[in-house]
């Protein structure tokens, strides 16, 4: 018999872990019908039905179950191979990925990214504004491959805290204040009191459901019985919101180089202070331009913080 192909694995444990062809087809980026031609390939190769097909989703069989333990372990094993094969690289050339927040990317990274990218031009940089924080360690479908690649090589988080096993620092912490469209008739123009603020001020804030965020929690508290006129998703969107005079709302000091239309209009929020945190995985903190990039950003970044 021929040997397995991975490939056709990946399908399986994509289709064990959402339940359907299509959240398996969406996991991968690929077509429903290439996730179902590729699993009958694996059963008719195999001999064995893998999934039962009910109403309520795909269940893997007795066989199925085994198949997709061991192949669990293939891919396990698989990233561990890579992450300190890559651990070994010494040579400052290559692609970089790193993965943080649009705000970071918008209002801190720019500059510092720009020098390491003069300073080191073997290194190609790819960034992924993404607003929470990846597994390091994990692997996802690269469908123009037929492989799969790293999230990320490096994370850049405002975070109250990071997984224990990343390796890496804290660079500063961010503060938050309420702003406001300066010279606003309607909205405060100096520095007032939060309970003021909340009773008294129109708001922009995020939206409802919002949970993950240290933010979220405080705004929702805070601005439970406030006359909320907008909610947004983002800092940014917050920003464009605030400069149309229709609210006040919280945004960190850091933006404020880049709105100088916007007054602060409250002291620094201290159940808001964020720390920085510029991490990576253990297996990939000596390679050459991880190690690179976490001393050249990371002291750019710590300078940076300093003066906000």
């Amino acid at each position: 018999m021929p040997a397995l192909d991975w490939n056709d694995l990946r399908y399986a444990l994509a289709i064990g872990a959402t339940g359907s062809l299509a959240g398996a087809a969406r996991s991968l980026g690929v077509a429903h019908t290439t996730v179902l031609r590729r699993l009958d390939a694996l059963e008719a190769h195999l001999g064995s039905r893998l999934f039962d097909r009910l109403r309520s989703g795909y269940q893997p069989t007795e066989a199925g179950q085994l198949l997709l333990e061991q192949a669990r372990h293939m891919a396990e094993r698989a990233d561990e191979v890579e992450r300190q094969v890559l651990g070994r690289d010494r040579e400052l050339t290559g692609v970089l990925r790193v993965t943080t927040a649009f705000v970071v990317m918008d209002h801190l990274l720019p500059q510092p990214l720009a020098d390491f990218a003069r300073a080191y031009p073997g290194i190609e940089v790819e960034v992924v504004e993404n607003a929470f924080l990846v597994d390091l360690a994990s692997r996802h479908a690269d469908a123009d491959q037929g492989w799969t690649r790293r999230e990320a090589d490096v994370a850049l988080r405002l975070s109250g805290q990071v997984a224990e096993h990343l390796v890496g620092r804290q660079l500063g912490i961010t503060q938050c204040r309420v702003y406001a469209l300066r010279g606003a008739p309607d909205l405060p123009q100096t520095v007032t009191p939060l309970e003021q603020l909340t009773r008294h001020a129109p708001w922009v804030a995020f939206e409802r459901d919002a949970s993950t965020r240290v933010y979220d929690l405080w705004l929702r508290q805070r601005l439970a019985q406030a006359d909320v006129r907008v909610r947004v998703d983002i800092f940014n969107a917050k920003a464009a919101m605030l400069r149309t005079g229709i609210g006040v709302g919280v945004l960190p000091t850091f933006m404020e180089a880049k709105h100088p239309e916007l007054v602060a209009v409250s002291e620094p929020i201290p159940e808001l202070a964020q720390p920085v945190w510029i991490v990576t995985h253990p297996d990939l903190r000596d390679t050459a331009r991880v190690r690179a990039f976490m001393r050249f950003v990371g002291d750019a970044l710590a300078q940076r913080l300093r003066e906000v």
